[in-house]
């Protein structure tokens, strides 16, 4: 008994000292991108060259017609075109895409198909991007997902990373966000506030301690250019964090790749737990094949996990009140954390957001330790197995 009290608290200590740390370095990382944010809005030298956005497309979602309404109402006086791709003609998102677009006839729209993927692509999304990259009038790209919503500034904000010929590429954090017309469950909240609050602290801390060596793709600005540069779609294709790699390479060859200070809305499905599970699972096993060794590290980054093992030492010792507060000074941790996130992100409800992050943190340690059992990824209907840094291996 004697021991297990001792392994009890040195294990709650030793993480409730870490994930303090972690919370510090959040809280730094999270000023200084408000800060640069705030130097960037008083920039007014702008940049408007021509653009291309590039929509990859399969099937609809809730909210999906909305997401797409927001790239036809862009406020960009310079030329640029929407081009969405999906795999066959009939695809709803395609069709979905045409009928919103009947209603903006003054912007410029195109709408193409893929096909299926051949052999080498193995990312259906990279596939669909090389279709795009042949049909493009314009060097300079814009990739966003679906479930991309966007405000009328969007282009505006998203070239300006572009204006320095060095940089080749720019993506940019992003507000977990729930569609208002419809009621969301416990499960959809806790992800969309795992993607607000877990994610870009990660890569806000990254971005200071070591500068941007990878991209998020679920928008970036970026050269038509920086795809050969890294080997071309069809090596892209071969990768499932295809973003990542292309973010990577393009630094480590010592092109500039610049973390945008613009946020976006990724809107999050409302579904069952076990969905929402089972897909923020596949993400957290992307980001342990693609980051190995910070991705074991992040696992010190969580703070309720330690606040429960210092309660439960305090209970079996008999120092109740010094465990209970533990437990509170890791749920203050948490939300000191959420909080700093929240608002900097621009999240006008971040109070609703900071009160439920303690369990999206306990939720978010239960994914960190069951991405470690096996590497099965679901993507589309489909079962991937990746090798190490994320090539896939073997699909069906």
């Amino acid at each position: 008994m004697r021991l297990l009290l001792h392994v009890l608290f040195y294990a709650a200590l030793c993480g409730s000292v870490t994930s303090t740390i972690y919370c510090g370095m959040v809280l730094a990382a999270a000023l200084r991108f408000g800060l640069r944010k705030r130097r960037e809005e008083r920039d007014g030298t702008p940049f408007l060259p021509a653009v291309s956005v590039l929509k990859p497309l399969h099937g609809t979602e809730q909210g999906m017609e909305r997401n797409l309404e927001t790239f036809f109402e862009q406020d960009y006086p310079a030329p640029f075109e929407l081009l969405f791709c999906a795999r066959q003609e009939m695809d709803p998102g395609l069709r979905l895409a045409r009928t919103v677009g009947e209603r903006y006839p003054h912007v410029e729209a195109r709408y193409v198909t893929s096909g299926e993927p051949i052999p080498k692509f193995h990312n259906a999304k990279v596939y669909s991007l090389e279709r795009l990259n042949s049909v493009a009038k314009h060097d300079l790209f814009i990739t966003s997902d679906a479930d991309v919503r966007v405000g009328p500034d969007y282009l505006r904000k998203m070239v300006q990373n572009l204006k320095d010929p060095h940089v080749g590429l720019a993506s940019c954090v992003y507000l977990g966000s729930l569609d208002k017309g419809n009621a969301a469950g416990l499960s959809s909240r806790l992800d969309a506030v795992g993607k607000s609050v877990e994610m870009t602290s990660g890569v806000l801390v990254a971005d200071m301690i070591e500068g941007t060596k990878f991209a998020l793709g679920a928008t970036m600005a970026v050269r038509r250019k920086s795809f050969q540069d890294v080997g071309g779609f069809a090596e892209l294709g071969q990768f499932y964090a295809d973003d990542f790699v292309l973010g990577n390479r393009l630094a480590a060859q010592g092109t500039g790749v610049l973390l945008a200070t613009h946020v976006i809305r990724l809107m999050v499905q409302d579904s069952p737990f076990w969905i929402s599970f089972r897909n923020q699972l596949r993400w957290m096993q992307s980001t342990r094949r693609s980051r190995p060794w910070g991705h074991l590290g992040s696992g010190l980054t969580f703070a309720m996990p330690f606040g429960l093992l210092g309660l439960l030492w305090g209970g079996l010792s008999g120092h109740v009140g010094i465990g209970l507060l533990w437990l509170a000074a890791m749920v203050l941790n948490r939300w000191l954390q959420a909080g700093a996130i929240l608002r900097v992100l621009g999240d006008l409800d971040w109070r609703r957001g900071m009160v439920i992050y303690p369990l999206r943190d306990l939720l978010g340690a239960a994914l960190w330790t069951a991405s470690f059992a096996g590497d099965r990824f679901y993507y589309r209907g489909g079962t991937y197995t990746f090798q190490q840094g994320g090539r896939v291996e073997a699909s069906k």
